[in-house]
């Protein structure tokens, strides 16, 4: 007599990807629920572009009910800028941009037109001015904690004070996933829901879903400088230090932002299938390999956050 064998109890678990897209799903429409006025930061890069999807997918089949706003260095990739703007227009979304060079022209922000200088830390100002004028109480960001120390400080509802700024010592507990947005008038918080993410679960991601990016994201030949161990591209915005010649290279970007200060990596990686491959060997995260902003002292991304940064 043979003895029936029990049957196996079917499993409820997610695979990992799919864990971290109800997990980000979720934070979107918490933060619809606790939230009057929210608001997606959208650069038109590969993590705000996985963001946006992940949000679309959180209300579909209904709008997003809530704008995205670009805070625009004048700086930027042409090719991220256009990218930018077929998505608004393929999404239908509200668009609201920021402009570092209208707080220049206005007299609020002085630029650094010098051999080191730039535009990058100027986008805290026309962020925080962006969030006043909208009146925004709740701001997505696409910030992971893998890309850089002080990111890994931060709480998925993080708290902004009324001059926006962050204080990495007195954060609140985020205990079995619960997000505490309790604010008064004039502060802020800013939500991360890529925080437990990677650039390879991005990449992973990115290729699943099929979702679109700028052509910079893939291999593609284009004039570069070296400068300080990275590779820049040679834009219209970069000016030549003495001795710098450009040089022609096969280059793709693993993050983006402004053009003086994001450098790029030799690649022959065309398709997202190759990136995948090529973000699981690598030993350097993306922002430590490729912006110079971040390189401005040890401590110098944690600075600008207490400031009020991304």
């Amino acid at each position: 007599m043979t003895t029936a064998q029990p049957s196996r109890p079917p499993s409820y678990e997610l695979p990992p990807l799919r864990a971290l897209e109800a997990e980000s799903v979720h934070i979107f429409r918490e933060v619809a629920a606790t939230f009057e006025r929210p608001v997606l930061l959208f650069s038109g890069g590969k993590d705000s572009a996985v963001m946006l999807h992940l949000a679309a997918k959180a209300f579909w089949p209904a709008p997003l009910p809530f704008p995205v706003l670009h805070i625009d260095t004048g700086h930027n990739f042409d090719e991220v800028v256009e990218f930018r703007d077929r998505v608004v227009e393929r999404l239908g979304l509200r668009l609201i941009v920021a402009s570092v060079q209208d707080d220049i022209d206005a007299g609020r922000a002085v630029e650094d037109t010098g051999p080191h200088g730039g535009r990058n830390r100027l986008q805290t100002g026309t962020l925080l001015r962006a969030l006043r004028e909208g009146g925004f109480d709740a701001v997505f960001g696409g910030a992971r904690r893998d890309e850089e120390k002080a990111r890994a400080k931060e709480r998925i509802f993080s708290f902004r004070d009324r001059f926006g700024q962050w204080d990495p010592k007195a954060q609140r507990p985020e205990l079995w996933h619960l997000y505490n947005g309790r604010h008064r008038k004039g502060e802020h918080i800013r939500v991360f829901p890529l925080s437990n993410w990677t650039e390879l679960d991005i990449w992973s991601y990115l290729r699943d879903e099929n979702i679109d990016l700028p052509a910079l994201y893939y291999a593609h030949r284009r004039p570069v400088v070296e400068r300080d161990g990275m590779l820049l591209a040679h834009t219209r915005f970069l000016a030549l230090r003495p001795g710098e010649q450009p040089r022609e290279a096969l280059v793709r970007f693993r993050t983006v932002g402004d053009a003086t200060c994001t450098g790029c990596v030799e690649s022959t990686a065309a398709t997202a299938e190759q990136v995948v491959a090529e973000v699981a060997a690598s030993r350097v995260t993306e922002r430590g390999a490729t912006r110079a902003d971040d390189r401005i002292s040890e401590a110098g991304m944690e600075d600008r956050k207490k400031e009020g940064y991304f």
